[in-house]
């Protein structure tokens, strides 16, 4: 045996050494919050002159396309939407009226609409247009979306209507 530091000294030392040295973690939970903002519709501000025909002994129909409407989902959500129209009745000279809601005396025609972000967008028309009903329903959504789209519009004008000028008022909603 050689002097020094005895062998059993210096396994124990070299044991020592060699352990690990004990370490600490926490973890900390965190949140972050996104929120949503609202669901909406634009449509065109008009008065929206859908065009003109003559008097006549037999019904006469007016067809013009109406403008963009646009819907716009900012709820950051998966829930779809519907977007609806309905018109009432055109009163013209006299107070005389030409119906939206007799069969066949009005249409909503819908396209396809253009579409940005994540959603499924079908159109579908609407014949009459009172009462209201669907015309474009987006399903599939995932986060914020758009879809705009550029209706036309048809009036059928009855048999010896009176000359002048018939208003009416059409209106979109959002759910």
């Amino acid at each position: 045996m050689r002097r020094g530091i005895p062998l059993s000294v210096m396994l124990c030392t070299l044991a020592v050494l060699a352990s690990p040295t004990s370490a600490s973690a926490e973890d900390t939970p965190v949140t972050l919050e996104v929120t949503g903002g609202g669901l909406g519709i634009t449509v065109p501000a008009g008065p929206v002159d859908l065009g003109s025909t003559t008097v006549s002994s037999s019904p006469q129909t007016v067809t013009h396309q109406l403008g963009n409407v646009t819907v716009t989902d900012q709820r950051g959500g998966t829930a779809g939407w519907t977007a609806t129209a309905q018109a009432v009745d055109f009163i013209g000279p006299n107070n005389t009226t030409i119906s939206v809601s007799a069969p066949n005396s009005s249409r909503y025609y819908t396209p396809q609409a253009s579409v940005i972000g994540v959603a499924t967008v079908t159109p579908s028309d609407l014949n009459p247009m009172y009462p209201p009903g669907p015309v474009q329903v987006a399903t599939q959504v995932s986060g914020s979306n758009s879809a705009t789209w550029n209706p036309t519009i048809s009036i059928t004008v009855p048999a010896n209507s009176l000359a002048g000028t018939y208003t009416s008022t059409i209106t979109h909603s959002v759910a």
